[in-house]
């Protein structure tokens, strides 16, 4: 399987067209139209001399992909980042949490799961997750359990179980997004459900599903019986 090769985004806001900016595109669309780094680059506000917001908004997502929960220490050491625009992020990622509905969502089907990880798909590298259910079937969480390369990722059952294993999960639908939009299964993606099953089968922890996703849509390998 070939994928795209991608370059960073590294042109200044005001170098692009006023129709492409993310403030413009957010007020012409909606939020839900931008990607994670367009909306913290509009958060941060502007970037410096040295580097552009929208740099800046691409080490602050791979910040937040690596770590669940991210402080103002972290913050702080971003390039670009200082303590007015770090006590501000942090300020807001806190709100967000505080204000998440306390009701999980509960998952039915495949098409349950892929509004909770489609923003993913903008991602220029394979990041692999895990959902954790509970038995009932409601999100505990979802987490981000390893970030390969362009053309692959490296998964392994101790980095997948971890945060099920610490919420008492029941449960895990697996998923990885494909940078290329094709959503065919590889080898490695078959080997790599086939593996996290049998380890779940140990845990007592079941995988219910691997969804391959873009941002045009998603495979689910149960649907597909290539599970």
């Amino acid at each position: 399987m070939k994928y795209l090769i991608n370059t960073p985004n590294e042109q200044k806001i005001k170098d692009m067209a006023v129709c492409d900016r993310p403030r413009e595109r957010m007020i012409a669309g909606g939020s839900q139209s931008l990607s994670d780094q367009e909306l913290l680059a509009i958060l941060i506000g502007s970037g410096n001399r040295e580097r552009s917001v929208t740099l800046i908004a691409k080490d602050l997502l791979e910040l937040m992909d690596k770590k669940s929960t991210v402080a103002y220490e972290d913050l702080i050491s971003i390039q670009g980042l200082g303590t007015a625009k770090s006590t501000l992020i942090a300020s807001a990622l806190e709100l967000g949490r505080r204000r998440l509905p306390s009701k999980r969502r509960q998952i039915s089907t495949p098409a349950d799961i892929y509004p909770l990880i489609r923003h993913y798909a903008t991602r220029m590298q394979e990041h692999f997750l895990s959902v954790c259910l509970n038995g009932a079937h409601e999100v505990l969480s979802v987490n981000v359990c390893s970030i390969g390369l362009v053309n692959r990722t490296l998964v392994h059952p101790r980095e997948v179980f971890t945060e099920a294993v610490k919420e008492r999960a029941t449960a895990i639908i697996v998923a990885h997004n494909h940078p290329s939009g094709n959503l065919d299964p590889s080898i490695e993606d078959k080997d790599v459900t086939r593996r996290l099953r049998q380890a779940g089968d140990i845990l007592g922890i079941k995988i219910l599903d691997h969804l391959i996703f873009g941002e045009e849509g998603y495979l689910s390998m149960l649907e597909g019986n290539l599970f």
